[in-house]
């Protein structure tokens, strides 16, 4: 699917979402979407950064968000639906969303990983009622070009977050302002 195709398909689906019930056979169908989707975001990523597995295994939880939509136009925001994974079991599922203002232009779609590597910053997260990164929790951003020589050990932050799968063109992806919500699904 191109990006554009994606941009349009997010609106309607916004539309939709508004203007429909929350039934509980389309809060089933919306899980499975997310689960699904970050089935496909994680594969992706491990395959890309064998690193991220390894981190995984000593992490207390990971929140993965396989479709983020950013755009802007001198205001600009993004959105997209994640699932909260505790000792592999689905926990919950959060939406992250930010918004800004400046000079901006463009529009992108990536996935994020957040790895929660002590209790302290699980509990904070899945505490909040809107948990903002680099306000309610440090975050280290590994950068994609890191691969399995990653050295895992020297990570002090309590989160780690991995980007990967950017499509589109808009200057570059930044978790500062970005908050979590969790959905009621």
């Amino acid at each position: 699917m191109h990006f554009a195709q994606k941009i349009v398909l997010a609106a309607a689906i916004f539309v939709l979402a508004a203007c429909s019930s929350n039934s509980s056979s389309d809060k089933s169908a919306k899980r499975t979407e997310i689960n699904n989707a970050a089935d496909a975001a994680w594969s992706e990523l491990v395959a890309e950064n064998p690193a991220a597995r390894d981190l995984a295994k000593d992490a207390k939880g990971v929140a993965i968000f396989p479709d983020i939509i950013k755009g802007g136009l001198i205001v600009g925001g993004e959105t997209g639906d994640g699932v909260l994974r505790v000792g592999g079991d689905n926990a919950a599922y959060y939406n992250v969303s930010s918004a800004s203002i400046g000079l901006q232009i463009g529009g992108q779609s990536y996935s994020q990983v957040l790895m929660f590597l002590t209790d302290e910053a699980l509990a904070s997260f899945r505490a909040s009622s809107g948990w903002e990164a680099g306000v309610d929790g440090t975050v280290a951003v590994i950068d994609k070009g890191a691969s399995g020589d990653l050295d895992t050990s020297n990570i002090a932050a309590p989160v780690v977050a991995f980007i990967f799968g950017e499509e589109g063109l808009m200057g570059g992806v930044s978790l500062e302002g970005s908050k979590y919500t969790r959905l009621d699904l």
